[in-house]
């Protein structure tokens, strides 16, 4: 009598995703290939092969690589101006440093989303993508205006809207300088690197 055989078990069938778990996993595998140093540009057929699906796959979900940063966007802006929002509800003193300190908490723990914000990883992409970060910034900066605004009439400023255009401009700069560096550098500089002494020598 032949020896039984071992029973040889059948691998184990991938888990079906619906259809919004899928896309979630995309955006946050495209999210993730981003943050890597040096990245090149990604591909359609690099993030396939990442998630182990045919390219056809990803289009069942997105119509585009620009649809996909476009979602990603979505969750930049969502995220960012919720805090926003959530600032200029508080007690006036100090809200543009807070505005200014969530932005760059928000980069420094979303590497890959900090490469979108400076248009690091739309270079190659649809120009209307680098538009709406554009605009993102024009958002930033107008909100700070108005804050800042606020401040310079309480503090009795001969020409508060002069005074807070200017500051909400210098502001701006300061935040996407400090989003560039930590994206060029690989991630070593951290945007709220002596966060607190470079405010208060912004003014």
């Amino acid at each position: 009598m032949d020896a039984e055989q071992p029973a040889t078990e059948s691998p184990a069938p991938k888990k079906r995703l619906k259809p919004g778990e899928r896309r979630t996993q995309i955006l946050q595998v495209l999210a993730g290939m981003l943050e890597q140093p040096g990245a090149e540009r990604v591909t359609t057929a690099a993030l396939a092969a990442k998630l182990d699906v045919s390219e056809a796959a990803l289009y069942r979900h997105f119509a585009s690589k620009a649809q996909m940063f476009e979602a990603l966007i979505d969750f930049i802006e969502h995220s960012v101006f919720t805090m926003v929002h959530q600032i200029t509800e508080t007690p006036l003193p100090g809200q543009a440093a807070r505005i200014v300190g969530v932005i760059l908490q928000f980069g420094e723990k979303n590497p890959g989303m900090t490469r979108v914000m400076v248009g690091d990883a739309l270079v190659h992409e649809h120009e209307r993508l680098t538009a709406r970060m554009n605009q993102f910034f024009d958002r930033i900066e107008s909100s700070l205006r108005q804050v800042l605004r606020a401040v310079a009439e309480a503090q009795g400023a001969m020409a508060p809207t002069v005074q807070a255009n200017a500051q909400a401009s210098v502001w701006v700069s300061f935040v996407i300088g400090r989003l560039h560096r930590y994206a060029r550098t690989g991630f070593k500089r951290l945007p709220t690197e002596q966060l607190d002494a470079a405010l208060k020598s912004l003014g």
